[in-house]
């Protein structure tokens, strides 16, 4: 609580890193909310502008060297939950 946390990804594909790889982070609340997506990557980095999250998630990955992690700043209990990675390169799925 109230220190960086790393949310590790990492990944393999068969197919060649390109501009078209995409990284997605979605968060699911404990209590059974919505499901939100907190920070799309894209060639660049594009964390959520709006929701819980807004202004407290960095970009620590390297897709280059198959790492799409992020960390978030300040957690709180209150973040608690399930995170996931979603990683798609074309035509690698």
């Amino acid at each position: 609580i109230g220190e960086q946390v790393l949310l590790k990804c990492s990944f393999k594909s068969s197919s060649p890193i390109t501009e078209r790889l995409m990284v997605d982070w979605t968060y699911r609340p404990l209590t059974d909310g919505p499901m939100e997506t907190i920070f799309h990557y894209q060639s660049v980095p594009y964390p959520a502008t709006v929701g819980k999250f807004k202004g407290r998630i960095s970009w620590m990955g390297n897709v280059a060297r198959g790492d799409a992690s992020i960390a978030i700043q300040s957690p709180t209990m209150s973040d608690n939950g399930t995170f996931i990675c979603s990683v798609k390169n074309p035509p690698d799925v």
